[in-house]
């Protein structure tokens, strides 16, 4: 088996994912990605291992006027299921407050040969990637989902989402003002194990 040259290594790749930073949702601000910017983030982000080629997630761009939509479904949605008041404030804050957003829609198809655990696992790949893309084109960005995010109603009533659909992230895009300071990172040697047997 050989191994892979110096010359396949991407330095400019690696020194970005070792120092890249999601911005804070609260401090995006306009402008945001034309559609063309934002078409070439999102096929970037469908490379995404996809086993089976099933494609199990879809994209919904959410504009300004969808994001203001979506905000006032939070409040009688919280109220309704109990949910503090400082989580519904921020929780409508993350749509409130953003211009353009990406809703990534966990789809799974039925299928004898993929499990649905590995079609929602690439679904979050998608989450990942279309960030990693988003920061890596100079926008900010960031996956805030919040908690309506996991009551069904709420998908079907902001996203006309299917019974078997959920949503697997939301990908908010912006221009962030300043890169914030990193934040402490895991332990390697706590979380790794070697096993050579």
């Amino acid at each position: 088996m050989s191994l892979v040259s110096n010359s396949d290594r991407n330095e400019a790749a690696l020194e970005f994912l070792k120092t890249r930073r999601s911005r804070p949702g609260k401090t995006l601000t306009t402008p945001v990605p034309s559609q063309d910017a934002l078409r070439e983030l999102l096929n970037i982000a469908a490379r995404t291992p996809d086993h089976g080629k099933l494609e199990p997630w879809r994209f919904i761009v959410l504009e300004r006027p969808a994001l203001e939509r979506v905000a006032a479904l939070i409040p009688p949605l919280g109220a309704k299921h109990g949910i503090a008041e400082d989580k519904i404030a921020g929780n409508m804050l993350h749509y409130g407050s953003s211009h353009l957003a990406v809703a990534v829609i966990s789809s799974p198809k039925i299928s004898d040969k993929i499990p649905e655990i590995e079609q929602i696992y690439s679904a979050g790949a998608v989450c990942l990637a279309l960030l990693n893309a988003a920061l890596a084109a100079g926008w900010g960005a960031n996956w805030l989902s919040g908690w309506s995010s996991h009551y069904p109603e709420f998908g079907r009533d902001a996203f006309n989402l299917s019974p078997s659909e959920k949503i697997a992230g939301i990908i908010h895009i912006g221009t962030a003002p300043h890169t914030p300071p990193d934040r402490p990172r895991p332990d390697l040697e706590r979380i790794t194990e070697w096993m050579s047997e």
